[in-house]
């Protein structure tokens, strides 16, 4: 896992200003996107530091979420915090069940193939439609489809290191 295992996780962003009170426009990364409500407290990124803020109501709104934060409540006050990064601790997540792994877990892990070929390692993890893909940057940039027992055949999060069958010139 991460080496820094206090490191906050990303969950989401401030993107927008919603109405008259103060009220934010979030783009959540969690799945479904409302979890983000979910957890207390929430962490936001303030000039480069972690401050939880409290949150005092949230919910989906259209395609997405809106938030109202304590301590805004003017749209010029809540402007301020537009493109802040919400984070929480690792200590929320919850325990997964074996063989099941964040994704932030992943990014940072180095591949291989059976060949012992390092491809590079997984910079992000993409949701497509029909399965999620690791984008491994090594040489080049490789787009591996996350599929378990065919194209991923192990995951070692203390080696950091995933196993895969994929061909080196792919």
């Amino acid at each position: 896992m991460d080496n820094d295992v206090n490191k906050p996780i990303i969950v989401g962003k401030l993107v927008g200003v919603y109405g008259i009170k103060g009220w934010l426009k979030v783009m959540s990364y969690t799945e479904p996107l409302e979890n983000i409500l979910t957890y207390k407290p929430l962490l936001f990124n303030l000039s480069g530091q972690w401050r939880e803020i409290t949150l005092l109501q949230g919910k989906t709104h259209g395609k997405g979420l809106i938030i109202h934060l304590a301590g805004y409540d003017t749209p010029e006050s809540a402007r301020h915090l537009v493109g802040t990064e919400i984070a929480i601790t690792r200590e929320q997540l919850p325990a997964l069940p074996k063989g099941e792994y964040y994704w932030i877990d992943l990014e940072g892990m180095t591949v291989i193939n059976q060949a012992s070929i390092t491809l590079g390692q997984v910079i992000q993890v993409m949701a497509t439609g029909a399965n999620d893909v690791l984008i491994v940057q090594g040489d080049k940039r490789r787009l591996i489809p996350f599929l378990k027992d065919h194209t991923i055949l192990s995951i070692d999060l203390e080696k950091r290191l995933i196993l895969v069958d994929w061909d080196a010139d792919f």
